[in-house]
Order: C-alpha cells, then sequence, then structure tokens
C-alpha cells in the first residue's frame, strides 16, 4: 500500500502561555525562538500509517511544506518513526499559508510523488484549528473523503474505517483511493523512536521540492482563499474577594455573593 503522510510543523502547543506571541504585521503566531513539534493530529495520522504498513506492508512517504532548514525537524522524526521516504516542499511562505492555499501545494505535491492509495492528515491543525486541508485534498484528487477517523482496518481491497461522531461512531467502508483526516485514539498513541532509528534518520535523503517547480502552485494575482485581518490574544483578568466574620458567617456571604453572580 502507496501511503503519504501530510505532516505540518506548529509551534509546540505546550509553550507556556507567556512565551506565546503575535506579530503584528504578519498576524501570524512569533515561531522565531519557539520550539517546533509535528501538529498533534497530524503525528496521529503518521502512526496510522506505520499501523497499516506493519500489517499489510508497502510504504509510507512523509510530505511536509516550510522554509528549507526548518521543516527538516518534522521530517527527520518522521523518518525516525519508520516513515520509508520524506518530500519537503521549500515554500519561505508555507508556515503562513491556510487552508486553501496549502491544500493546492499539497495536492501539486502528492501528483509529483504519483501513485498513492492512501492520504492521511491530522482532523485539524494544532494552530489554527483549521480543518479543511482533507476534504479539499480529496476534492483536487478525486478521492473518497472520511474525516475524523480514529481506527482502520484493511480488508478485501477496502479500508473499515471507525469516525467519530456526536453519538458515538460510524463504521464505514471506503474505497481506495481515499484521503482521511485521523484523530486521536488509545489505538494510535505515537511511537517514541529509538535511539538508533533517530541517529539513522539523520543520514536519509529528503527530497526537498523548491515550491516554484511545482505546477499550479503559484499563488501570484489570485484572490486568498481566507483574509486574516486581525488577530489578539485574549485578555485575562483575576480578583480575589475576602469575606469577613467567622466561617459561618462566610459560608452565608459566600453563598449570597454566589447568587449574586447568578452561579446558584
Amino acid at each position: 500500500m502507496e501511503i503519504i503522510v501530510c505532516l505540518k510543523q506548529v509551534v509546540d502547543p505546550e509553550l507556556p502561555a507567556r512565551d506565546f506571541a503575535i506579530d503584528p504585521a504578519t498576524r501570524r503566531q512569533v515561531r522565531e525562538g519557539r520550539p517546533l513539534v509535528i501538529s498533534t493530529y497530524d503525528e496521529n495520522a503518521l502512526e496510522v500509517a506505520l499501523q497499516l504498513k506493519d500489517r499489510v506492508g508497502g510504504k509510507v512517504t512523509a510530505l511536509t511544506l516550510g522554509p528549507q532548514g526548518v521543516a527538516g525537524d518534522a521530517i527527520r522524526l518522521a523518518l525516525a518513526m519508520g516513515a520509508d521516504e520524506a518530500v519537503a516542499v521549500d515554500d519561505p511562505h508555507g508556515v503562513g499559508l491556510l487552508g486553501v492555499e496549502k491544500a493546492r501545494v499539497l495536492t501539486a505535491a502528492i501528483r509529483r510523488i504519483g501513485r498513492f492509495d492512501l492520504v492521511l492528515c491530522g482532523c485539524e491543525s494544532a494552530d489554527w484549528v483549521e480543518r479543511v486541508v482533507g476534504p479539499l485534498l480529496a476534492e483536487a484528487l478525486a478521492a473518497a473523503c472520511v474525516t475524523f477517523v480514529s481506527r482502520i482496518e484493511l480488508r478485501n481491497g477496502a479500508l473499515l474505517v471507525r469516525r467519530m461522531a456526536d453519538e458515538g461512531f460510524h463504521q464505514l467502508e471506503v474505497r481506495l483511493p481515499a484521503v482521511l483526516s485521523v484523530t486521536s485514539d488509545e489505538t494510535n498513541r505515537p511511537r517514541l523512536p529509538k535511539v538508533k532509528d533517530i541517529m539513522t534518520a539523520r543520514r536519509k535523503p529528503v527530497q526537498v521540492w523548491p515550491m516554484a517547480d511545482l505546477s499550479g502552485t503559484s499563488l501570484d494575482g489570485d484572490a486568498p482563499g481566507v483574509e486574516v485581518r486581525d488577530v489578539a490574544l485574549p485578555e485575562r483578568t483575576a480578583r480575589c474577594e475576602f469575606l469577613p466574620g467567622d466561617a459561618a458567617a462566610q459560608v452565608a456571604a459566600l453563598t449570597q455573593r454566589l447568587r449574586d453572580l447568578k452561579l446558584l
């Protein structure tokens, strides 16, 4: 089975709030000096791909886009985890692209990679929380699409997938080729690569493709799919109120205060 996994590199979501900042010029999160990691659900998608390869064989190709030298860390981790090949689209503006633009670049890269049976990506990004890349890829590639997939099995040439839903889950049969967006599940927790695999991954070749070499990716003169007009950090305020008196008086005062705030 030929599997392509789309990976996005984001600022570590576990970054302390005091280190989070927005660039007022670009209206994007400041990345310089911050630790970068693979977007959370993309790691789950990679684990699903590796599990499928372990069961039925085939090849897993990791695909990412971003400035050369930055996207490399995500690719090397994917190789250390078990991906067979890696492709990085060298786009200096890649980290600023949103759904429609990003899907266009990824589509062109997937077509250049060639044959595929399955494309996997995270159900949403950890920074912009977009949920459109998977469906847009499926439409462009004329492939079946299922979102919020938690488990995948291959049976009689078709995929049996479990899709998370508000009321539980749906069990679906999907014919290949397909594009699936993956959510987290107890069965797809990302594996930890061994030290030997990390060292080996540093020596594996990574194909780097300039964005200009991909047909149909020029955004010049095109209206952006989404225009970001402003991004602001939410303001949080806290106030501490001391209640006088003994314990009984404090309980009565607290009860009344909660009623006044309509919390009781």
